[in-house]
């Protein structure tokens, strides 16, 4: 840790959409923030540039890189150990990407990383819904579905930083292709796109009528089956629950490991709220062993949408 701590810190969340970065005061404030299109940039050299940009653009207009410590990154497999971000499925960069090196040096300033759900959970732990937890899983519902393990009040990174991959958990054999190159992952079924997939499954094996045959196939989205759901249509309510009995069971595997005080969903699937919720917590406990039932919370992220990733990685900053 540097002897003369500097007041702010970055935080940057890159996920397989968006990226959402901020500037960060001791105290868990987030002084101001931006964002850019992941997806936009193909080219890995033209995403640092944006980035980098964005960011400098962003700390020249809040005090200058004189007040900043360093910047925090959570990433989809991001290694804290190496700095680089290695064969993300949800990423347009294949492959390993050395992503400190290459952010430190078009902004000239500290950088590291970690994996995205684990930055979640560092912010959930520091300002959310598992403060005070010393034994929980964060499960991170976006584009893909992520994890961050903390036992004992630590978080496992494992031997070579790359622990805590729950999304890529088989739960069904010879399932759904998954980007990571495996089939049947937790994350093909109960992702924002999983459920997009569910429901193309769903909508061609079915008869009845919904409100979601008005929409192309391939053009669904989880937002519509979600409002959908929440018009009463059938179909969409069954899509989430076939999506929370997934998760539910995966969660029930899960406690075994750890044995979690609670699961703690956050992302943007989590904003389904019940009709997630009550699947969710069902398949759980009707799986859980007799020596875990009635002793593991589900909760829903306590966190502004951004915040939590943006917080928990800029905390990483406080110790380069």
């Amino acid at each position: 840790m540097k002897s003369e701590l500097k007041p702010n810190v970055v935080g940057i969340d890159i996920g397989g959409t968006n990226t959402v970065f901020g500037i960060v005061d001791a105290n868990g404030n987030v002084l101001a923030s931006n964002s850019i299109k992941t997806q936009a940039y193909p080219e890995l050299e033209d995403y640092i540039e944006a980035l980098g940009n964005g960011l400098l653009e962003l700390i020249s207009k809040n005090g200058g890189a004189e007040k900043i410590n360093g910047i925090g990154v959570g990433a989809p497999n991001a290694n804290y150990y190496t700095g680089n971000i290695e064969h993300a499925a949800n990423l347009p960069w294949k492959g390993i990407v050395p992503f400190a090196k290459m952010l430190s040096d078009k902004v000239g300033l500290p950088v590291s990383l970690t994996n995205d759900a684990n930055a979640a959970a560092i912010g959930e732990m520091k300002y959310g819904a598992a403060r005070g937890m010393r034994d929980f899983i964060m499960i991170t519902l976006g584009t893909g579905v992520g994890s961050g393990v903390v036992a004992n009040g630590q978080l496992i990174y494992g031997h070579d930083g790359n622990a805590g991959e729950l999304g890529h958990v088989i739960v069904r054999r010879d399932g759904r292709p998954c980007g990571c190159g495996n089939k049947g992952c937790l994350e093909t079924y109960t992702s924002a796109t999983g459920v997009a997939r569910t429901a193309k499954e769903f909508l061609l094996n079915r008869k009845e009528d919904s409100l979601l045959r008005k929409i192309d196939l391939d053009k669904i989205t989880s937002k519509d089956v979600f409002d959908a759901a929440m018009a009463g249509d059938q179909i969409a309510k069954d899509i989430f629950a076939f999506t929370g009995q997934v998760l539910g069971e995966a969660l029930a595997d899960f406690v075994k490991f750890s044995s979690p005080e609670a699961f703690v969903l956050f992302g943007g699937l989590a904003k389904a709220g019940d009709l997630l919720f009550n699947p969710v917590k069902k398949a759980m406990d009707d799986n859980l062993m007799p020596v875990f039932k009635g002793k593991v919370k589900v909760l829903f992220s306590q966190m502004k949408d951004a915040d939590a990733a943006v917080l928990g990685a800029s905390a990483l900053a406080w110790d380069i």
